[in-house]
């Protein structure tokens, strides 16, 4: 797993920090979110298009979550 250093500045200070990159982590969550929202849209679609639509639905679904739960909370 590489690691990287970066340089920033804030207000006139200078910092460091590490950066590191894990590799597959979230793309399974997101994969099993993709095909759970994805059978869902599916069975509940009323026609053909309405299908396509909800794999279109299925791939930004993370989207929908962020904004249902930003609008919960009253953001």
């Amino acid at each position: 797993m590489p690691i990287a250093k970066k340089k920033i500045k804030i207000e006139g200070k200078n910092y460091e920090y590490k950066c590191s990159w894990h590799h597959g982590g979230c793309g399974g969550v997101y994969g099993l979110g993709f095909v759970g929202a994805a059978i869902y849209y599916i069975s509940t679609a009323s026609g053909f298009w309405m299908g396509v639509l909800g794999i279109l639905k299925a791939a930004v679904w993370p989207a929908f979550l962020v904004y249902e739960i930003l609008h919960y909370l009253g953001a």
